[in-house]
């Protein structure tokens, strides 16, 4: 393990990312910024059987970390008055037959009732799948450079019922996001890839962080991502750091690095991105169901057990996941990149929750004030 100012101990983080460890992913790095400066550190290893760890300032595929962007970049629109938070969004996209009282705000917001195209939950707790997903096991190991046009996921999801009529509940579904992508792309007449450049990436100097589209690779350097799934009857894990995206598409899609989403984070919060009415907006809780953690526009808003709120994505897609959370002024960030084996049935998710519901403890909670502080 590494840290960039050997005087931070930091002794409880070490303590927790030993702990991932233990919990079975294989690498973990972080990044936390706070009154203190800088520190990081790297645990476990960088591929299955080897020895190396996962370089600290690598890349990994964020997840739904790219939720946060996408929802960054339509309101830097609504800013520049390009489109209308509350506009439905049949205006802007009128192909797709979509109920005329979804707004963008509801996209964003995940109040829209769209089915969520990579699977989804009937009330009786059944799930319904959608396209070859990571919860598919063989399929999407097998088919995973596939490339899927938005517009087909889109179709699929509003092929199924709603979950609730709009702006009436709430649930988290890739299908809004992706639905954003075509906003942008429509209103803009630009892919979505230059918007991001022009607006975000090219700004903050996030020379680390990609919007693919269809592309499989992965800049180096980076740890690898896995997968485990059945096949007649013997499992296989497979090395699918290489693969097509696009069957996310903006639902999760994006790669980028633990430096690069402090800046973004960092700087979304304290300004430099949107006018001060749209952040607020963007960080208004709405209720979700799930305890002590709402949902603005693109992030989630969650209470400490300490009573603190934070503004956090995190994300999680075949065998990468990437942490992002910060104070609601982004003057103390905490980033993380990690890499394990992914399945069908997302056996690290339990894990998962576990570590970040710790981390954020360690950093955000009252007790993290010094160096060297630790937290019980």
């Amino acid at each position: 393990m590494s840290t960039t100012h050997p005087g931070q101990t930091r002794p409880q983080l070490h303590k927790t990312i030993e702990q991932m460890i233990d919990s079975g992913f294989l690498g973990v790095t972080m990044r936390l910024h706070d009154e203190h400066g800088e520190w990081t550190a790297g645990v476990g290893v960088s591929e299955l059987g080897g020895a190396e760890k996962p370089p600290v300032d690598g890349h990994v595929r964020i997840g739904s970390n790219t939720k946060t962007f996408t929802a960054t970049l339509v309101l830097q629109l609504v800013a520049e008055g390009r489109i209308g938070l509350d506009d439905p969004v049949v205006d802007h996209l009128p192909g797709f037959g979509l109920d005329e009282r979804i707004t963008v705000r509801m996209l964003l917001q995940h109040t829209s009732g769209i089915f969520n195209f990579t699977g989804d939950y009937d009330p009786d707790g059944t799930f319904v799948p959608g396209t070859p997903a990571t919860t598919s096991g063989k399929e999407w190991a097998e088919g995973r450079f596939t490339a899927y046009r938005p517009e087909e996921l889109v179709r699929l999801a509003l092929s199924k019922p709603a979950r609730f009529e709009p702006g009436t509940g709430w649930s988290y579904s890739n299908t809004n996001y992706v639905l954003a992508r075509l906003l942008i792309e429509k209103v803009t007449g630009r892919p979505v890839a230059e918007e991001m450049q022009r607006l975000i990436l090219g700004p903050l100097g996030l020379s680390g962080t990609i919007q693919p589209t269809s592309q499989t690779d992965i800049p180096e350097p980076h740890a690898r991502a896995y997968y485990r799934y059945q096949d007649a009857g013997e499992q296989k894990t497979v090395d699918v750091t290489r693969h097509d995206p696009s069957w996310i598409s903006s639902g999760g899609d994006m790669i980028s690095t633990t430096r690069d989403l402090h800046t973004f984070i960092s700087a979304l919060l304290g300004g430099r991105l949107l006018p001060a009415e749209l952040l607020a907006e963007m960080c208004t809780p709405h209720p979700t169901g799930i305890p002590n953690m709402d949902y603005g526009l693109g992030v989630f808003v969650l209470t400490t057990d300490g009573g603190a709120t934070v503004i956090t994505h995190n994300g999680g897609i075949a065998g990468h996941a990437a942490l992002m959370y910060s104070t609601p002024d982004g003057s103390r960030t905490l980033t993380a990149a990690l890499n394990y084996v992914d399945d069908a049935e997302l056996s690290m998710g339990a894990a998962f929750q576990q570590a970040a519901q710790r981390l954020v403890a360690d950093v955000f909670d009252a007790g993290q004030a010094g160096p060297a502080a630790s937290t019980t």
